[in-house]
């Protein structure tokens, strides 16, 4: 919950709920009251500029996380306990402020302070810290000719003494103030209930429709048929004059071709059937495996501007969209962190740039002919590249929100769902701003079934509420993996929330501190489910290589509590013995502990263990019960749909869910009979751990078990 405590500055120290925040504040920063325990922090100085660092406060000696650009696309997070570990280009910083026992709970009482640098008019922020320990803000407009002395709205500071609240309410606030945005509820697709096929990996830029068949008939064939596909970079008609058959292959010289038609390429359309060997069209070769293949969605991709290089400026295809060469400029920001092939190889050969003007009519255009051609919606790539080309188009803000809204205003009009997938676009210009979760719902990418990491990926989509896609080549598949994830329809069991690390987790280094698993926990509709995963040793965070260490420790443990899982109230409404049901899905155990006990795990490096946990509801004053779920899946729960007591009697418990597979519950009471779909069926008991199990036939793809007593 957050509390109302309003931001105080007073005698150069920012403080809110007792907790100083920011000490040694500068004259000349501004703190503006927003809501009760809500604020904007700003600054101003003599001199305009289209850049400007001003210094906020010094921070020391507090646990804090980090979300910041480690290069222009991407994010990643980052922990320390000063301002000094606060690296550039942060788009989100939470500090962790201890006040002592409770005297009431005799627990430590924990509260959280938020900054979330925003969008000021022409102007984007984010912070960034020095080596003495001060907290500083930068603001650009990336167009030397849009000026400013002042940003009085840069930063939006909140507290709260719940994290997750504090985020949720944070963006609400921010949503209502900025009219900008929406929260994730309005922007579910149905498509992330589809186990899904990527081709990037398994063909590149090689890609082509037998490749694509071959893939899907794999995938099927195995038991685990994908209903969602995405068709990556190589279907496009594009020209690359930085990259000629027959010459030598240049580093980063893909990144130069650039797009000549809004049309397929003539792998997937052909001018001569009997030569190539091309389907007629884009269209034919869709409705082929649709029809073949049992498809529900078939998405394409394409770049923010067409291509990584953009439009061919004398192509006749593209030449009515007016592109104009451009060379990218990255800010002083991403140039101070990790550097990128890709940008810097659309630095040497030129952008293609659409002329602002005809965006609109650009994306329309590409999007009814995708429609046309039987495609479902788009992954939308290189989205950041816009912060780069801004100068004399109005800065990186203006040039950003014309072409985004002219994007999700073509994807409305055209697709029938929210049918697009966003990427390379980690930054606050192009989604306001990034705590993903509460935004937007966030894709875990792809990832290989066949791989010695595969079980530890798979375990982490499961919990992620995210969608859940390969990118394997035809035919190298573990199915054992992808069973434990993919129904035999095709449906994925996903939980009902962005997956997020557990309170315990916020401030440590789940990767290179050689002591710290990481937990990821969510909700289903009747229960809960938590990940624990050994990341330690794996690989190292940008920028830390040289903090890696050889000597890593073959084996971690750590605690593991329901307590761990948040708002589990929203699965625990009604007689509830404040006891839960904890299976362990690699061991297939199951214990009774209290939502506040906790045991060990012990994972060596690159494990991973799912624990459902349930609560063990009463029926009929004597019936403890809770529904596991298919415990052959990893996220069990997810299969649950219902439970409810049917009859007057309250002697039986009805469970509706989806999905074949073995279904195991938790009953104190050992049932006298049991049927599927009104189908009387045989079931085990376990008398030591009060397990209750029955096999669901493998093509049900819907049930409703009936336990009688």
């Amino acid at each position: 919950m957050l509390v109302n405590a309003k931001p105080l500055l007073k005698d150069g120290t920012l403080s809110v709920g007792g907790n100083d925040a920011l000490r040694g504040v500068p004259e000349n920063v501004v703190v503006t009251p927003c809501t009760g325990s809500s604020a904007y922090i700003g600054a101003s100085c003599a001199a305009a500029s289209s850049r400007l660092v001003f210094k906020l406060g010094v921070i020391q000696d507090v646990r804090l996380l980090c979300l910041y650009r480690f290069k222009i696309w991407w994010m990643i997070p980052r922990v320390g306990n000063s301002g000094r570990d606060i690296p550039i280009e942060t788009q989100m910083l939470l500090l962790e402020a201890r006040e002592g026992i409770d005297s009431k709970s005799t627990k430590e009482h924990i509260s959280y302070i938020i900054f979330l640098p925003v969008l000021d008019g022409e102007f984007r922020s984010s912070l960034q810290g020095n080596s003495f320990n001060e907290l500083e803000l930068c603001v650009e407009s990336g167009d030397p000719a849009v000026v400013t002395s002042q940003s009085l709205n840069a930063v939006f500071m909140n507290y709260g003494d719940h994290p997750f609240d504090l985020v949720k309410e944070s963006m609400k606030v921010l949503a209502e103030h900025s009219g900008s945005f929406s929260l994730r509820e309005t922007k579910q697709a149905r498509m992330l209930d589809c186990f899904g096929w990527c081709t990037w990996d398994a063909f590149y830029h090689s890609v082509n429709p037998q490749g694509i068949r071959d893939g899907l008939r794999s995938l099927s064939e195995g038991g685990t048929p994908a209903k969602f596909l995405i068709i990556d970079d190589g279907w496009q008609d594009t020209v690359n004059e930085f990259q000629k058959d027959g010459e030598p292959y240049i580093e980063g010289s893909q990144f130069g071709g650039r797009l000549i038609s809004i049309k397929e390429n003539n792998k997937f359309r052909a001018t001569d059937v009997t030569k190539s060997g091309a389907p007629e069209s884009l269209k034919d070769f869709v409705s082929e495996i649709k029809s073949t293949f049992g498809l529900k969605y078939v998405y394409v991709w394409h770049a923010l501007l067409g291509y990584w290089g953009g439009l061919d400026p004398n192509a006749s295809g593209t030449r009515k969209y007016d592109p104009n060469l451009r060379y990218p400029v990255q800010s002083p920001g991403n140039l101070a962190n990790t550097r990128d092939l890709s940008i810097d190889a659309m630095e040497k050969y030129g952008i293609g740039v659409i002329d602002p003007a005809k965006i609109s009519e650009f994306y329309d255009d590409l999007h009814s002919y995708l429609v046309s051609q039987n495609i479902d919606g788009v992954k939308v790539d290189v989205q950041n590249i816009l912060e780069t080309i801004s100068s004399g188009l109005g800065g990186r803000v203006l040039l950003t929100r014309h072409f985004q809204q002219e994007l999700e205003k073509s994807i409305s009009t055209n697709f029938q769902d929210n049918s697009i997938i966003c990427c390379m676009a980690h930054n606050t210009d192009s989604i306001y701003h990034i705590f993903f979760g509460e935004i937007v719902v966030p894709d875990w990418d792809m990832f290989y079934s066949l791989h010695d990491a595969a079980e530890f990926h798979a375990a982490a989509r499961a919990v992620g509420g995210c969608g859940v896609y390969v990118s394997d080549k035809p035919g190298q598949h573990d199915f054992n993996v992808l069973k434990k994830l993919v129904l035999p329809d095709g449906s994925v069991l996903r939980a009902r929330y962005p997956g997020r690390p557990s309170r315990d987790c916020l401030f440590i280094d789940p990767v290179m501190d050689k002591k710290s698993l990481l937990k990821i926990w969510n909700l289903n509709k009747c229960g809960g489910v938590i990940g624990i995963f050994n990341c330690q040793g794996a690989g190292s965070w940008p920028g830390l290589e040289n903090n890696a260490e050889e000597d890593i420790i073959f084996e971690l443990s750590s605690k593991v509590s329901p307590s761990d899982i948040e708002y589990f109230e929203e699965v625990s409404a009604g007689q509830w013995t404040k006891d839960c049901a904890v299976f362990r899905f690699n061991t297939g155990s199951l214990t009774r502990l209290s939502k506040e006990e906790s045991f060990d795990i012990t994972l060596k490096v690159l494990q991973s263990e799912v624990f459902t946990v349930s609560p063990i509801m009463v029926y009929n004053q004597t019936i403890q019960f809770a529904p596991i779920g298919l415990t052959n899946m990893y996220n069990s729960g997810g299969a649950v749909e219902a439970v409810d007591s049917g009859d007057s009697s309250g002697s039986k418990i009805h469970i509706r869910g989806r999905g074949g597979g073995d279904f195991g519950a938790y009953s104190n009471l050992k049932p006298k009979s049991c049927s599927i779909n009104s189908e009387d069926l045989e079931f085990q008991f376990r008398e030591e751990d009060s397990f209750f199990g029955i096999t669901i036939p493998a093509k049900t793809s819907s049930w409703d078990i009936t336990i009688c007593y």
